[in-house]
């Protein structure tokens, strides 16, 4: 397993000091750096957050052997959840079998993931209408226990598959994951009699996916999850590592955080050139907006802290975005994520057809193609005083997958310490949901309700 990461371009030498970080700069956050792994190390030791733990304490067994008792009855997997819970299992997917919808003709051997992460009716109707509930496995993940969104469209996924097989039989066909103990997705679980694998307490959603959440449908569909703990396990090495020329999440963080810190980068481009991680962005997206957009530090100060995510593909979006990334406010940092071995290079045929714009692309690959579309955007952006940074990995496989998932969780981490605030809250969603459970007639939220009913009507007056 190898992963690199190139911090070049993000320096004043190459940027110049306006918008790169200076020596004394980073020499400075070298001590902010050591002191954000201790505390986070502390706190991980303490259990306080688990994350770190999970390559070594996951029932890998018990996730696999379930996974072989059901193998050759389903062609589908449809996964119910939001958030954390749909959005790393899109990322392994989208990684390690290809991305929607080129994965090729599913069936018994090479079931398909269908993912339910919204309440959109006509997408659920049409999502249902794809799939034959006979050959359909169910997840439904929520690590609460009572997510609306996911306890709503369980419901109707649920009646869907008990009248195609029956009321005796469903249950034995829908794997519930969530908390031990909390909320009432755990309760119907042992009610119906769902197969079921729990969310350890200590590890939050956005942070889950080396938990049941991301592994019970990588092995459902054949992906290697042994392989992927394997490589997560090797980060944890280099993130406990005082060296910051070793250790890649903690110096990423202390570069993301100076460049935000001291050149206000407010905004960062997850920029991947290679499809199969462009799930692997919309869930960073997640992960760096949820964990580091907060408004108070630790000591209670009004901070507004964070660093607003944006997710990119390279090369599509060079047609797309690059205009603006390159002419456009130079507010942003873009971490481009490289993959240094195709497992096909895709060779462009020899033959020349009299054109130049065409032939001089004959006999070479779309292989070399995105590589140079990827190092001459980097190298636009630096001449454009544009900080940005590389994540290389060597090839799109389950170790380095799962080495980079915990890598950038690592990352986030350490982020966190450094801006002194609590990574791995969430209080800025709360509102929103218990006025959600308030229209909905959810019983315990009435208040929430009378709020949107003051709030609706000072609309009708202004």
């Amino acid at each position: 397993m190898k992963i690199q990461f190139d911090d070049k371009n993000c320096f004043a030498g190459m940027v110049g000091d306006k918008h790169g970080i200076t020596p004394q700069e980073f020499e400075a956050g070298k001590a902010l750096a050591e002191k954000a792994r201790q505390r986070f190390k502390k706190l991980s030791d303490d259990q306080v957050y688990g994350f770190a733990h999970l390559p070594f304490t996951q029932d890998l067994d018990g996730i696999l052997k379930l996974a072989s008792e059901l193998k050759g009855s389903y062609d589908s997997v449809c996964l119910v959840g939001i958030g954390g819970s749909a959005l790393g299992p899109w990322a392994v997917d989208c990684a390690l079998r290809g991305p929607h919808p080129i994965q090729g003709k599913h069936d018994a051997s090479n079931p398909r993931l269908v993912i339910l992460d919204n309440v959109d009716p006509m997408f659920i109707e049409a999502a249902l209408a794809s799939m034959n509930p006979k050959k359909t496995i169910v997840l439904v993940v929520t690590k609460s226990g009572s997510t609306a969104e996911t306890t709503s469209t369980f419901l109707l996924v649920y009646h869907w598959l008990k009248q195609a097989v029956g009321a005796k039989k469903a249950p034995s066909r829908v794997i519930a994951i969530t908390t031990e103990g909390k909320g009432d997705l755990d309760g119907l679980a042992r009610k119906e009699g769902f197969p079921t694998f729990y969310i350890p307490q200590n590890v939050g959603g956005r942070f889950s996916v080396l938990t049941p959440v991301g592994l019970v449908p990588a092995a459902l569909t054949n992906v290697d999850i042994r392989k992927m703990m394997k490589g997560a396990a090797a980060i944890n090495a280099l993130a406990w590592d005082a060296d910051l020329e070793k250790n890649i999440p903690l110096r990423a963080a202390l570069v993301h955080y100076l460049l935000l810190a001291k050149k206000k980068k407010t905004i960062q481009v997850a920029f991947p050139y290679s499809n199969r991680l462009w799930g692997m962005s919309f869930w960073f997206r997640q992960l760096w907006a949820e964990s580091l957009g907060k408004a108070k530090n630790r000591k209670g100060k009004v901070i507004n802290a964070g660093q607003t995510p944006i997710a990119a593909l390279g090369a599509t979006d060079q047609h797309s975005q690059v205009q603006l990334y390159i002419e456009g406010p130079n507010d942003k940092l873009f971490s481009i994520y490289r993959v240094n071995k195709f497992d096909t290079m895709a060779k462009i045929p020899a033959e020349k057809v009299g054109f130049e714009s065409f032939d001089y692309l004959a006999g070479q690959s779309l292989g070399k193609l995105i590589d140079a579309e990827c190092r001459a955007t980097a190298a636009a952006l630096t001449e454009n005083q544009r900080p940005n940074c590389q994540f290389t990995i060597d090839r799109v496989d389950a170790e380095h997958v799962g080495a980079l998932f915990q890598l950038l969780e690592f990352e986030t981490a350490f982020a966190g310490e450094l801006l002194d605030i609590d990574a791995f809250d969430q209080e800025g969603v709360e509102l929103g949901k218990k006025l959600t459970y308030g229209l909905m007639g959810r019983k315990g939220f009435k208040e929430f309700k009378d709020w949107m009913a003051a709030y609706e009507a000072k609309r009708k007056s202004v």
